[in-house]
């Protein structure tokens, strides 16, 4: 793993520090630090309380969570993501383990400089419940999509949600393996597949990671997209944090 000292006008740009006071930035450049880590690296246990803030600045990273001998994909994070925020704010045990999914770049700030940043200055802490408010409607988006709707039509939103963050094309690349988009959708891999094979009569073609929909307003009919639950932001090369993809969402929804 590579390690080094922040920059501090790249600090500036990320949204839960956007609004921080130039004490609190130079107490996070002289605590906190970048670090590389490869694919496949744990970042976080669950379990275990956590010494560190994490902010994804490049790559990805997977939220998993267990019982017994399952587990389950709980979210696939893309950067400006924060994770293990609402841990490091209660000192309180991870309900997830954190991996990267690719070689991935991470802002590190050490929990205990966090939270006394959180305590001092108005703006950071202004932004850190932003952004956790912004983590609870996205956890609220997903548990309707579970709960209301069938694994086929979950599939077919996420397909549309795809394609629209991927410049609305007929072809898409799924970003996931099937596997874990599988677990993700809360399905099965052999359920997942049965559902694509069904979709081929509302226009989808499959071929390994690619996506064709070949009657978008056929699939749409089908999946009944929703704005309340449905999240297509942000768009290929936007980086926000999740209380900017809620604000967005929310925007978009009423355009």
């Amino acid at each position: 793993m590579s390690i080094k000292p922040i920059d501090l006008s790249r600090v500036r740009d990320l949204p839960l520090l956007a609004s921080a006071s130039e004490e609190s930035l130079s107490l996070i450049g002289q605590g906190g630090f970048l670090q590389w880590t490869p694919k496949g690296a744990e970042l976080v246990a669950e379990g275990e309380v956590n010494d560190f803030l994490y902010i994804l600045l490049d790559g990805s990273v997977e939220l998993e969570g267990t019982w017994g001998d399952r587990d389950s994909t709980l979210a696939v994070l893309r950067p400006l993501s924060s994770f293990v925020l609402a841990s490091v704010v209660l000192e309180a045990p991870a309900l997830m383990t954190a991996r990267a999914l690719a070689r991935s770049q991470l802002l590190m700030i050490p929990g205990e400089l966090f939270r006394r940043v959180i305590r001092e200055d108005q703006g950071v802490s202004m932004a850190v419940i932003e952004e956790l408010s912004g983590c609870y409607s996205g956890l609220v988006r997903t548990i309707k999509s579970h709960k209301l709707r069938a694994p086929l039509v979950r599939l077919a939103n996420y397909l549309l949600v795809q394609q629209r963050r991927q410049g609305g094309g007929g072809v898409l690349r799924l970003p996931l393996q099937k596997r874990m988009l599988a677990s993700l959708l809360g399905m099965t891999p052999e359920n997942l597949s049965r559902s694509f094979a069904a979709l081929a009569e509302h226009g989808v073609k499959v071929d390994g990671p690619l996506v064709t929909i070949t009657r978008p307003a056929v699939l749409a009919r089908l999946a009944k997209p929703d704005p309340l639950i449905d999240n297509p932001l942000p768009v290929a090369g936007a980086l926000m944090g999740q209380a900017g993809r809620e604000r967005a969402a929310h925007v978009e929804g009423h355009a």
